[in-house]
């Protein structure tokens, strides 16, 4: 009697780099934060996060943009921080245990700049090949295109892949410099 064999698929590579050993690809990885707001992932790429920090209460500054929660003293040095919800058009963002400052540096015209932003909670450090982040869809998403890099996919969910510089505005951006040069 012939023998009869169940057929299963394959096991699924989970990761970037379970991908590669697997011969999936053969596309240099790069490496994101991943964050959640508002029970959605978010990515950014991670060469442009300078570290991570606890959430402790902000200096308010008056007159500044709404995505601007305030400053924090960072080493001596004022570093604005943005709310992303309130960048996304969304209710400002409420302070939990989870909740942190994600220290990043972006192109601020033609200078860098050192931001903070406040998101629900840091995730992980994900790799993903570059083949694998699909453009921004046209449709479905609750923020603006143009901040979205890309989409990705990790452990069967989507990711959000941001773009750091195009999250902020000229106006915003502006105010943040203006804010920076009154502590240099």
């Amino acid at each position: 009697m012939a023998a009869i064999t169940e057929a299963r698929p394959a096991p699924v590579a989970e990761t970037g780099r379970e991908r590669v050993a697997a011969g999936q690809t053969d596309q240099p990885l790069a490496q994101f934060l991943t964050f959640t707001l508002s029970g959605e992932l978010f990515a950014i790429g991670i060469l442009s996060v300078k570290e991570i920090i606890e959430y402790h209460r902000l200096t308010e500054v008056p007159m500044m943009p709404e995505s601007v929660r305030g400053v924090i003293n960072l080493r001596g040095a004022a570093v604005p921080v943005l709310d992303l919800q309130a960048r996304f058009g969304r209710p400002a963002a409420t302070v939990g245990k989870r909740t942190c400052i994600v220290i990043v540096e972006i192109e601020a015209g033609s200078d860098r700049q050192v931001v903070g932003m406040i998101v629900d909670a840091v995730d992980e450090v994900i790799e993903i090949a570059a083949s694998e982040i699909l453009p921004p869809p046209s449709l479905g998403t609750r923020i603006r295109a143009d901040f979205i890099r890309g989409m990705g996919k990790i452990k069967g969910r989507f990711v959000i892949v941001l773009d750091a510089d195009r999250i902020f505005s000229r106006e915003t951006m502006a105010a943040v410099v203006q804010l920076s040069a009154l502590d240099g």
